[in-house]
């Protein structure tokens, strides 16, 4: 079943998923630390009574119990070499359950292993994990495909681009967010639904972490920035864990199946249950939603549903959406990070040296920009490595949405597969080759792109020649499926001190395009080439431009005339939220002394201590892990002890950097970023801070582990770092560990804390036995224990002597334990 074939499918009635798999597997006796689907083949009685029962309680799809079933998982039970067996299979067993009346979704997840370069995972090499796994799901007969309970939304992309490069299957795909509307990786909602609705999802939504009350916000959101359906597959409640270890669900099938009223109210049209919920759930869903139709879904106050609104326009980054409509506040596109013409910014790239391009990104987001413009063309480079390095750290430092600027078809195609949000190209025109290479990849990719209205003569000799090019290259991607909303025409902006006309044939562009429904940009800079004081010229045509309807222009955002003067004209205009913006921008001015107290690069023999310390300091916040090396031998250099650095700049830093993560300023990437970086000033400080430690002083040992039957070990390997970074001496033994090597261990290297971690409910039990364990071997070390599904109570229930939220959390708790506060 390809897209269109199951949107027909969705039209016009709620479609039921299924429920739980795990969960219910793990009641039918499924031990912790097996891989699942093998045990399944080996109890295949089992998966089958499961899936009829979902098919008889009405399910309209039901996943085959592929979801761990991707290599790299394989890899650690050792059964990668029997992916296409065991895939086939479980595909064929599903089917065989559920018969020809019901579809049998191939289901995908994360690998467990963190893209670079947060992790070492390259992001072809996922592609290429995800593509082996579809294919063979495909030839097995599945009928649609599903990616779910995904963190991290460039793992979505990845299993999106593996599908469209080698299947034709409609793919849904949910994500799981925290209580704070975010995934772990720091995605909303909205930055979520924008990107893969754009790359082709045929449906989007939420699965799994909640139950359906705290999942409404979510489904909201992502319903009313898109047009696909959307997927609604909760919990039954929260978890609670008995001193057993045997978990239940706090939401019984009465309460959850009206709760789920108001996930269709939100916009759901695709129903289900994840954890907890059983083939009773989703009869009871059936029973209360099967005549219902989602052209008829009010919300609590009998209004409709919000949905993507027609006209406006959707950009996203990895973290935030970006959305506008024509009539809306004017937009600045962030000129800065482009070689030409600025000799310092060539030196550095052609060095590898990202100082300033992350400084003008800073910058420029400080100053207003809506859009930051990334081009990286010139000679002594390779221009494709560039843009990938420059996308990644650019991407890591700022949520806006990024305008990718190349002429090379293969670098935009680059740029275009790694960014992890929904891009604007720039440009495509009717040069010679131009539109047959680059629209294509507009197609593919879902951009928006910047329309140049360019032919293959160059340059229109006219407004009526630059409006035909405007409905050529229009057409042209209109019969590539690419809509209006696709499209931000450029206006073309020729030197008025060479063309007189210049000026009013732009701003009649912009007049037309607006009047025709299409967005539009402009560079400025063009139009005052040649004339003195070219402020003045750019500003008064800027102000022209808006009242056009301009949508967005690229320019220098420091420029305070030309910005002043665009968000003081939205405020005459009496655009809607122009004034709050303007007043807003005002305020800089409320202290006429101000300055600017950012941190700059200067010469070293110029530097106050302070401000090497504030330098570094800076770089654990922005986790600048190429230039905090440099930062610190400076320091060293210029006679600033290693003691003061460590405690003085990075002990803060790290602890600031918890404390936004902690408020959800910053998310798992940025944390990891921070604590790398200060890993690799702390390697500087080391050999030095060893001259002089007081031995008796060293902090204690802490033994840490993932526990047995639990290979997931990416929370446990932050909390090892961040351990380390602090000082304490951490004997990290991996993941899927069994009791006695970790009791074994701790008592060898006379470990003073045993710190335990588990990301599944069915492995969190085994803690309990290292409990039990340590008592048993009179290990007097102190055991806390932390991760997604443990909670305080547990800690209580198991014995142990604390429990940890998060990585900087884990901190705080060792050394209250250990009275070091």
């Amino acid at each position: 079943m390809n897209k269109a074939q199951f949107h027909d499918f969705c039209r016009d009635k709620i479609i039921f998923l299924d429920g739980a798999t795990g969960t219910n597997l793990m009641k039918a006796g499924m031990p912790a630390g097996v891989c699942p689907e093998d045990w399944i083949l080996n109890h295949k009685e089992v998966m089958l009574d499961l899936q009829r029962s979902y098919a008889k309680a009405g399910a309209n799809i039901v996943y085959a119990p592929t979801f761990t079933g991707n290599r790299i998982k394989l890899e650690d039970y050792g059964l990668s070499d029997r992916i296409k067996e065991i895939n086939s299979e479980l595909v064929a067993l599903t089917k065989e359950a559920v018969g020809d009346k019901v579809l049998v979704a191939g289901d995908l997840t994360m690998t467990g292993k963190q893209l670079k370069p947060t992790g070492d995972l390259d992001f072809e090499e996922l592609i290429d994990v995800y593509k082996e796994q579809i294919q063979i799901l495909e030839a097995a007969g599945c009928d649609v495909l599903v990616v779910e309970t995904m963190m991290s939304l460039q793992e979505c992309r990845a299993a999106l681009i593996a599908a469209k490069e080698v299947s034709d299957l409609a793919v849904m795909v949910t994500l799981t967010f925290e209580p704070d509307g975010r995934t772990l990786f720091g995605s909303d909602a909205c930055a979520s639904a924008i990107c893969l609705e754009a790359l082709g999802a045929a449906a989007v939504g939420a699965n799994c972490s909640t139950g359906p009350d705290k999942m409404e916000s979510v489904i909201r959101t992502m319903a009313s920035v898109t047009n696909i359906p959307i997927i609604a597959k909760p919990n039954a409640g929260l978890p609670t864990v008995d001193f057993e270890g045997n978990t239940t669900y706090d939401m019984t099938c009465d309460v959850f199946v009206p709760e789920l009223k108001r996930l269709i109210g939100a916009g759901a049209s695709i129903i289900g249950g994840c954890c907890g919920t059983t083939p009773e759930y989703i009869m009871g869903l059936v029973d209360a939603y099967k005549d219902v139709k989602p052209s008829e879904i009010r919300d609590a106050e009998g209004n409709p549903i919000p949905r993507k609104i027609a006209g406006r326009r959707y950009l996203s980054s990895e973290r935030r959406g970006l959305s506008f409509d024509l009539d809306g506040l004017f937009m600045i596109v962030g000129e800065r990070i482009n070689p030409t013409g600025k000799k310092k910014l060539q030196a550095e790239l052609r060095e590898g040296n990202l100082d300033m391009v992350c400084e003008f990104a800073r910058n420029q987001e400080e100053e207003g920009a809506s859009i930051l413009d990334i081009n990286v063309g010139m000679s002594g480079i390779d221009e494709k490595e560039m843009m990938l390095t420059v996308l990644d750290e650019v991407s890591s430092i700022t949520d806006l949405p990024l305008c990718i600027d190349t002429s090379s078809p293969e670098v935009m195609e680059e740029a275009l597969r790694r960014y992890s949000g929904r891009a604007l190209m720039n440009s495509i025109s009717l040069e010679k080759g131009k539109a047959e290479k680059f629209l294509p990849l507009a197609k593919k990719y879902g951009a928006m792109f910047v329309l140049l209205p360019l032919s293959p003569e160059g340059l229109p000799k006219s407004f009526e020649e630059k409006i035909g090019n405007i409905k050529e290259l229009s057409g042209k991607a209109y019969d590539m499926g690419l809509t209006i909303e696709d499209i931000v025409v450029d206006g073309l902006v020729a030197t008025v001190g060479a063309d007189p006309e210049a000026a009013n044939n732009t701003l009649d562009t912009i007049s037309f395009c607006h009047d025709n429904g299409f967005g539009t940009i402009c560079g400025l800079s063009n139009i005052s080439f040649g004339l003195p004081q070219r402020m003045n010229v750019n500003t008064a045509f800027l102000t022209m431009a808006i009242s056009r309807g301009l949508t967005m222009a690229i320019a220098n955002p420091s420029q305070e005339m030309l910005v002043n003067a665009a968000f003081a004209s939205d405020l005459l205009r009496n655009k809607e939220g122009a004034d709050i913006r303007y007043i807003q921008r005002m305020d800089r001015y409320a202290d006429a002394g101000s300055t600017d107290k950012s941190v700059k690069e200067v010469k070293s023999d110029t530097v106050k201590e302070d401000d090497f310390l504030a330098i570094i300091k800076k770089d654990v916040l922005t986790g600048a892990r190429r230039t905090i090396e440099k930062d610190t031998q400076k320091a060293l250099d210029s006679g600033i002890e290693a003691r003061a650095i460590l405690d003085e700049a990075l002990m803060p830093a790290i602890n600031e950097v918890g404390e936004y993560f902690d408020k959800g300023k910053y998310f798992l990437p940025q944390l990891i970023a921070g604590a790398e970086a200060m890993k690799l000033s702390i390697a500087l400080l080391e050999p030095i801070l060893a001259k002089d430690r007081d031995e008796t002083k060293v902090l204690p040992t802490v033994v840490i582990a993932t526990v047995h039957g639990d290979i997931h070990d990416i929370g446990k390997n932050l909390v090892a770092l961040m351990l380390k970074n602090y000082g304490f001496n951490v004997i990290d033994l991996g993941k899927d560990v069994p009791r006695e090597e970790i009791i074994k261990a701790a008592k060898e290297n006379g470990a003073s804390i045993i710190a335990l971690s588990a990301l599944m409910t069915t492995t969190m039990k085994e803690m309990k036995n290292v409990v039990d364990y340590a008592k048993s071997q009179n290990c007097d070390a102190r055991i806390i224990i932390g991760g997604a599904v443990v909670t305080q109570d547990y800690a209580d229930e198991i014995g142990a002597d604390g429990y940890s939220t998060d990585a900087a959390d884990t901190v705080r708790l060792v050394k209250q334990i250990l009275n070091l506060e």
